[in-house]
């Protein structure tokens, strides 16, 4: 399975980015896709995960500003990022895999498939 990452910049406070994830068609039944995050210094962070059928799950520290979707015919997986801050500065990474559970009950940082990452910062 391969994933690759793309959309990454430096921005301003305030404003906003849309990040995607180009995969080799993961689709099995059960799957899920997410991001999830590392700053420097810091532990990895799931932030958005989403299952085959749409339903999705955010952590708080982005829910209302980031959105995650999928174009299921073009295999791509999308980060909405609006009102960005500093805190949200960090290597940004799209995951899959297929727990068989739904998105409230996974996190993308435990996922077996993983692409390289796209480097997001935010200054202020």
């Amino acid at each position: 399975v391969q994933l690759m990452e793309s959309g990454g910049d430096s921005v301003q406070a305030g404003e906003s980015l849309r990040l995607s994830c180009a995969h080799s068609k993961y689709t099995y039944s059960g799957y899920c896709l997410g991001w999830f995050r590392q700053a420097p210094g810091k532990k990895p962070e799931g932030i958005a995960t989403i299952d085959e059928d749409g339903r999705t799950f955010y952590t708080d520290s982005v829910k209302g500003r980031f959105s995650i979707s999928q174009d299921v015919a073009k295999n791509i997986l999308y980060l909405q990022m609006n009102s960005l801050n500093p805190d949200d500065t960090a290597m940004y990474y799209c995951g899959a895999d297929s727990p068989g559970l739904g998105p409230r009950s996974v996190n993308p940082v435990a996922f077996r498939y993983r692409g390289q990452g796209t480097q997001v910062n935010v200054s202020s």
